[in-house]
Formats: structure tokens, C-alpha cells, sequence
């Protein structure tokens, strides 16, 4: 029985953990099975051409949201050629229905975590074919399970991100996540995995990206984790999913101790408003949150990705806008914009006919309009969103795009921006970043009225702290009247700008 694992990656740096899971404990059938791994910007026709080549019986596919609609062009392909080859769909997007995206021409179709399912439903394959096409799996028990990576490559340590856990689950019931539909979290054989993290790392892996929904939850297991960092003297880099009210003394003393550009943290905070947070059925400690980003501005090197959604159910734009303001005020750190999405198995359906939520039934399933945002008013925010991570995420302007703002709303004043930006532009996309600065210079000195000497100046701070970078000819007229140290255009920049996020 020739066996095929294989998925689209959102890019080609990223690896699926889910896939060699599924591998580990193939059992019998692992010397039968083979991993294939593409991304979404590979062409279907070619994907569908090299599984084929392999001769397969079974394929298995791990479907997300952003692959959803390739996966099932790919099908279609795959079973107009091969009608014969069983093809088995797994991974989020296929575990909650409704399905919005057509899965007709899968074969089955496993709910839940699919590590042992897919090793089961190979075998009984081998001498009978089951009726039912939605198998529904119970959650396996993480100490029993094979661990998965043996099976990066070498070339996958060299030139990607190595995703591994600790845990799976959330404790949380946050409406528009998945992870609420877990009921507990469940915690590996920590010394089973450390073990495993040290082989990796003796094989050269240097870029931890773990997957744990709430990684500080269980102390223990963090500190322990965290030391194990702490205890290598080579550059690293880990990623890691926390929850930010829970930040005891042991893990901020350890947290202290990463040096720069070793050490990521994302945090959700997806809003400040406590009414709305309530709407979602989001616990919200404002205090102790507000705290704990203070300690990581000032007291850390850490770089701290946080996360804000737009659209939640009684969210107006006046209340996102505050706390766009307010996270801004509190840390200079990158904040990602998302738009709500609406993932079949949540519970944010529920809000629908009260707040008037209208989704699109495409991937990503966002948000379309409620009864506070009409069409125009997400449309706008998607480029809001888009210009917030071109200028001040990207690092390339963190200090001259301050400007916009200065003293006043960072809100209200990015918005205003945007709007004119995209009036020049019509496009958020394939925007040059020479072009991009040039856009900014001219809104700071022709829209704002700013001195033109002093918005330079800033530009230049920002855009030449890389050597060897050219100066932009919008900038060398000035760039002969300032003299650039190149010292000191970079020493006044955050500490976190330059680190490598993903």
C-alpha cells in the first residue's frame, strides 16, 4: 500500500507538525508512507502531477483555511485522473462543519486529531472500505503518542521553521476560536520532549516556533522550557503563544534573561473594551494585562507581537480605535490587525442576528459588515490593516511613521492617512518600499504641514540604519544638508524593530 502525507503550506518556510505526527505513528504502514509537502503558491496542476507520479492508493491531505480552496481544486483534479486513489482530508478547516469550501470528492474525512485515526482508517482500508465518510476521532492521549521530530529533514532544520508543543488546548472560551472547543489542556511527557528538542538542536535546529495555544499557562512546564534555552550560549530564536495575564516572578525572571533577538511572544489581546469581551466570552483582567506589557517593554528584550481583531460583536470603530490607541500608549511593540473570521464548530454564530454579523462564506470567512461597521467601513479597515504593518510592524518606518500621530489619536490620525494613501495608490499590494516612503513624506510635509528638514531627517534615521542601503532620490536633497552618523540612526530605535518575526 503506497501511502502519500501531504499539505499546502501557507508559505515555504513553514513545516506541517501535524503531518509528521500522522508519520510517527503510522506503525506498520510508516515504510509504506511518504510525506510530500508543498505551499499555496505552488501551481495545483503540478502538485496533482507529482503525488500521481508516486502511484499512490491513499492520499492524505491536512486542510487549513488558507489552504482550503487549493486542497479542493486539488481533489478535483487528482480524482479526475486517478478516480481509483482514496483521498482522506484532516486539519481544522474539515473538523467543524458546515463546510463552506465543496470536500464532495474526498473520500473520508477525519474530525478531529487525526495522529493514530489516519493509521487506523489505512488499515481497515487494507480489507474493507467503511461506510461512514465523517469519522468523528476522540482525543488521543498525548503520553502515548509518538513523537514527531525524528522526521524533520535536515534541509527542513537548515532553511525552516521547526514547529513543535508541549500541549494542546485552551482552557478559554474565547467565541472565535477553535481552541475554545477543547475542554482541558493536555500536557506531553515533558522529559520525553525535551529530549527530543535536544536532538534537534545537536542536528543544528535553531528556529523554535512553538504551537501551544496558552504556552505560560502551566508554570512549570514553561520554566522548564525555558531553561532550556536559557542553558545554550548559540543565537536562537523562539516563538511562543502566551496569555497575558499570567506572568508569575519565576517566568519574568526568566523572561529577563533572553537576550536580543532570541525570544518572541504573542499575545492576543483582541480588545481593551470589557463589554465587548464579555460578548465573546473573553475574560479580560485589564490591570494585570497593562502590567505585564509594561514589564515586557521596559524591563525585557524580548519582541512582543500583539494581536487586535476588528468587527466583534458590539466593537464600534470609535471603541477599536481606543485601544489601538491605548496598546500603543502602552508598548511600542508590533500589533497585528485581524479582521473576525467566522470558523464553523465557534460559537460567535451566535451573535448573528443580534448584531447583524455577516460573514463571507469564502476563505478566510471574514466579516462583510454588523449593525456598527457597514461594507465601507471593513473595506476601509483591511487597509488600515495593511498600511499599519507596511510602515509601523515592517520596522522600516517605526519612528518617522510616529509622526502621523504625534501627540494625538494614533487612530483617527493612521486613518486619515490611510485614506489618502490609498487615493494615490488604489492598491495596498505591490507598493515598492522607495514608493511607500515617498507617500509618507509628502503626506508628513504636504498633508501635515510638518518641517520638511525634520520629517527627512527622521526618514533618514529610519531607512538608513541598514548599510549599504541607497538613499531614496526623494530624500537626497537633504540627505547633503544632514549628516547621518550611522551610530546614531540606529541608536534611538526600539530595541525590537530589527528582530526576526514571523
Amino acid at each position: 500500500m503506497n501511502i502519500i502525507l501531504t499539505t499546502l503550506n501557507s508559505r515555504y518556510t513553514h513545516t506541517s507538525l501535524a503531518l509528521r505526527y500522522i508519520y510517527a505513528n503510522m506503525n506498520s504502514l510508516q515504510q509504506d508512507t511518504k510525506i510530500m509537502e508543498f505551499s499555496i503558491n505552488d501551481a495545483i496542476q503540478s502538485i496533482a502531477e507529482k503525488l500521481l507520479l508516486n502511484n499512490p492508493k491513499i492520499i492524505g491531505i491536512g486542510t487549513y483555511i488558507w489552504n482550503a480552496s487549493h486542497v479542493s481544486e486539488l481533489i478535483e483534479i487528482i480524482k479526475k485522473i486517478s478516480p481509483q486513489i482514496v483521498i482522506i482530508l484532516g486539519g481544522p478547516e474539515v473538523s467543524h462543519q458546515p463546510f463552506r469550501v465543496n470536500f464532495d470528492d474526498a473520500d473520508y474525512i477525519i474530525a478531529g486529531e487525526g495522529d493514530v485515526a489516519f493509521y487506523e482508517l489505512c488499515k481497515e482500508l487494507q480489507t474493507t472500505h467503511p461506510k461512514e465518510k465523517f469519522i468523528k476521532q476522540s482525543v488521543p492521549n498525548l503520553k502515548e503518542l509518538k513523537l514527531p521530530y525524528e522526521f524533520y529533514t535536515d534541509n527542513d532544520i537548515k532553511n525552516r521553521y521547526i514547529y513543535v508543543e508541549i500541549s494542546r488546548g485552551c482552557p478559554f472560551e474565547c467565541e472565535f476560536c477553535l481552541s475554545s472547543m477543547d475542554e482541558k489542556v493536555r500536557i506531553f511527557n515533558l522529559d520525553e520532549v525535551l529530549n527530543e528538542f535536544e536532538k534537534l538542536w545537536i542536528r543544528g535546529a535553531r528556529n523554535f516556533k512553538f504551537v501551544d495555544r496558552t504556552f505560560n499557562i502551566n508554570i512549570s512546564s514553561a520554566n522548564k522550557i525555558l531553561d532550556f534555552f536559557l542553558s545554550k550560549d548559540e543565537t536562537y530564536f523562539a516563538h511562543f503563544e502566551v496569555i497575558p495575564d499570567h506572568f508569575p516572578d519565576s517566568i519574568k525572571e526568566k523572561i529577563k534573561k533572553f537576550t536580543q533577538g532570541a525570544l518572541q511572544l504573542e499575545i492576543g489581546i483582541q480588545t481593551l473594551n470589557i463589554d465587548v469581551a464579555k460578548n465573546i466570552s473573553r475574560n479580560l483582567k485589564l490591570e494585570k494585562i497593562k502590567q505585564n506589557l509594561s514589564f515586557l517593554e521596559n524591563e525585557t528584550d524580548a519582541h512582543i507581537h500583539l494581536d487586535l481583531i476588528v468587527g466583534l460583536p458590539g466593537e464600534s470603530l470609535e471603541s477599536f480605535g481606543k485601544n489601538l490607541d491605548e496598546l500603543v500608549q502602552l508598548s511600542s511593540c508590533e500589533i497585528q490587525i485581524g479582521i473576525l473570521k467566522k470558523l464553523s464548530g465557534t460559537f460567535i454564530n451566535r451573535h448573528d442576528i443580534e448584531f447583524g454579523m455577516v460573514y463571507s462564506n469564502t476563505p478566510p470567512y471574514d466579516i462583510l459588515k454588523n449593525n456598527l461597521l457597514n461594507f465601507n467601513d471593513i473595506q476601509i479597515m483591511k487597509r488600515f490593516a495593511r498600511f499599519w504593518d507596511l510602515t509601523y510592524n515592517s520596522g522600516n518606518f517605526k519612528n518617522s511613521v510616529k509622526l502621523i500621530w504625534q501627540n494625538s489619536s494614533v487612530y483617527e490620525n493612521f486613518y486619515s492617512f490611510c485614506i489618502w494613501a490609498y487615493s494615490k495608490t488604489d492598491s495596498t499590494y505591490k507598493i515598492s518600499l522607495t514608493r511607500l516612503g515617498e507617500l509618507l513624506f509628502n503626506y508628513l510635509v504636504h498633508i501635515k504641514k510638518l518641517d520638511e528638514k525634520e520629517v527627512a531627517l527622521s526618514m533618514l534615521q529610519d531607512m538608513m540604519k541598514l548599510k549599504g542601503r541607497a538613499v531614496p532620490s526623494y530624500l537626497k536633497p537633504y540627505a547633503n544638508e544632514i549628516k547621518i552618523n550611522s551610530k546614531q540612526g540606529s541608536s534611538g530605535f526600539n530595541k525590537r524593530q530589527n528582530q526576526t518575526h514571523i
